[in-house]
């Protein structure tokens, strides 16, 4: 009988595993369903890409290049748009494969080829300069704004509500599970801390549900030089909301 239950028990563990591991992906992207309209953003095609939308401040400012959390669409931005045209930065969302109104299917590496080829089409045929680009990740968009910079993109990085590595954010709600066995999109910061060399400003919120406090903290202690603010109180999705956030966020960009 004992060993008919271990069965039974190591059976439905095994099925799990593999329940998981089949539908990861659409846990990990939970893309909204319908397309949503922006408000005084443009949308710019990328060859070989997805889309962008964006918002141009006059004159010769930083560029933000946002990397959005994965229940967002581009469409939501615009209010991060006007803010941060009225800080004289212009805005430039870059939408994930899979996503309302862009083709592909999610997954580490269509993500960071659509953030790639966005980058490539800013300062290509856009002619915007590099050295005016501020990369800026969210979320699961903290691993595309890192996984850009290791590619030689940007002069500063803002991450909000960032992880160590994906499998460390899985770990800590499914510990009970062999998490860092069965997932495919890594997202891999931890390894790329020590290569940062510009600027960089972590904000994490004491009460994340989503992504624990611990992993931001632990990530701004591998990138050299790191600026980590502690929004008090604050969870996943309300970062933006703290005054002391936009402020701490605004002046870091704005720095000569």
């Amino acid at each position: 009988m004992a060993l008919t239950l271990l069965a039974i028990v190591a059976t439905l563990y095994l099925g799990l595993c593999g329940l998981l591991f089949v539908v990861q992906r659409s846990l990990l992207f939970p893309a909204p369903k319908e397309l949503a309209t922006p408000v005084d953003l443009e949308r710019v095609q990328i060859p070989d890409g997805t889309f962008v939308l964006a918002r141009w401040a006059p004159g010769d400012g930083p560029v933000v290049v946002h990397f959005h959390g994965n229940g967002e669409q581009v469409a939501h931005l615009s209010w991060l748009g006007q803010a941060w045209a009225e800080h004289g930065c212009s805005f430039v969302a870059v939408e994930y494969p899979g996503y309302p109104g862009a083709p592909g299917e999610p997954s580490e590496e269509s993500l960071t080829a659509a953030a790639d080829a966005a980058l490539r089409h800013l300062t290509g045929a856009m002619k915007v300069d590099r050295s005016r680009l501020v990369l800026e990740g969210q979320s699961v968009g903290t691993g595309v704004a890192v996984a850009m910079l290791e590619k030689g993109w940007g002069t500063r990085l803002v991450l909000l509500s960032p992880y160590t590595s994906l499998p460390d954010v899985a770990a800590s709600v499914f510990g009970w599970l062999p998490v860092r066995l069965l997932m495919r999109d890594r997202f891999d910061s931890r390894s790329r801390a020590g290569a940062v060399k510009v600027p960089t400003l972590i904000i994490h919120g004491t009460d994340d549900e989503v992504i624990p406090f611990a992993l931001g903290k632990e990530l701004s202690a591998l990138i050299p030089g790191a600026k980590f603010i502690a929004a008090q109180g604050r969870h996943h999705n309300d970062l933006w909301d703290d005054e002391a956030v936009q402020d701490g966020v605004f002046s870091f960009v704005s720095e000569p």
